[in-house]
């Protein structure tokens, strides 16, 4: 079992930053996915941004640029810088893992989720 702890959510002013950070533990044998999601009121989830285990990254369009994805393989977490955000922004967002069991299998995690609020 894995869980997902993340902070740094808040209320911020268009314009201005927020670095969200998510921390995994649990029985990991391989992390290979890291990521943020987001989902706006009324909206369907959305990808943010991905990195893979090797440091690739994958963002959405809407946030390249602006937003930069990061990972600590040591410490097993994963961090959202995000700059120059707009009332679009505002959501709330979910840190999810892929992980690879012992026996070569995927399995999916989700965090509980962080609500940003970005004010015009």
């Amino acid at each position: 079992q894995v869980q997902l702890v993340e902070s740094g959510g808040g209320l911020v002013q268009a314009g201005g930053s927020l670095r969200l950070s998510c921390a995994a533990s649990g029985t990991m044998p391989s992390i290979n996915t890291m990521g943020w999601y987001r989902q706006a009121p009324g909206k369907q989830r959305e990808l943010v941004a991905v990195v893979i285990s090797g440091g690739s990254t994958n963002y959405a369009d809407s946030v390249k640029g602006r937003f930069t994805i990061s990972r600590d393989n040591t410490k097993n977490t994963v961090t959202l810088q995000m700059n120059s955000l707009s009332p679009e922004d505002t959501g709330v967002y979910y840190c999810n893992v892929w992980v690879r069991t012992a026996t070569g299998q995927l399995w999916d995690y989700w965090g509980q989720g962080t609500q940003v609020t970005v004010s015009s």
